[in-house]
């Protein structure tokens, strides 16, 4: 998804940009398969080269699919703006999460939120707050998952 992409998407949902960059900076903990950088790491020119080298002794061209990588490399145990740190060096793990560095509209929250954990921590909250208010899809207009990755 390119950045106009994931604003519409979350446009959908009810929630503003500053909303998504904010809540998107909870990529700062957890990891990702391989399956969903791989083309990132060996075909996408403006991730950082010795990352991306990195990570291909974990993530060969083909198999090893569901081999994990940190999405926040540099400190992937704590909740803190590592996640954006790594944007502003081109250092994002996932397309969709560089996409919010990239030239466009949402660069300057990447930068406020690269250089103040206050300010990240103050936004995050409220929109996870509001993202937690967010009405559920009940009976036939919602279903629960059996893969997180796909429609049932």
């Amino acid at each position: 998804m390119d950045l106009s992409d994931l604003i519409s998407a979350f446009s959908n949902k009810g929630l503003t940009a500053q909303e998504m960059v904010a809540l998107s900076g909870s990529h700062t903990i957890g990891q990702a398969g391989c399956a969903t950088f791989r083309d990132r790491i060996y075909n996408d020119t403006t991730m950082d080269s010795n990352l991306a080298t990195s990570l291909k002794s974990n993530c060969p061209t083909s198999g090893g699919d569901a081999n994990l990588s940190p999405l926040d490399a540099t400190t992937p145990l704590i909740f803190d703006n590592g996640y954006f740190k790594n944007l502003v060096k081109n250092k994002g793990l996932l397309h969709s999460d560089q996409q919010l560095f990239a030239g466009g509209s949402t660069d300057s929250l990447v930068t406020d939120y690269s250089t103040s954990l206050s300010t990240f921590y103050a936004d995050f909250a409220a929109a996870i707050v509001k993202m937690g208010n967010l009405g559920p899809l009940t009976g036939n207009n919602g279903q629960i998952r059996t893969n997180c990755r796909k429609i049932n």
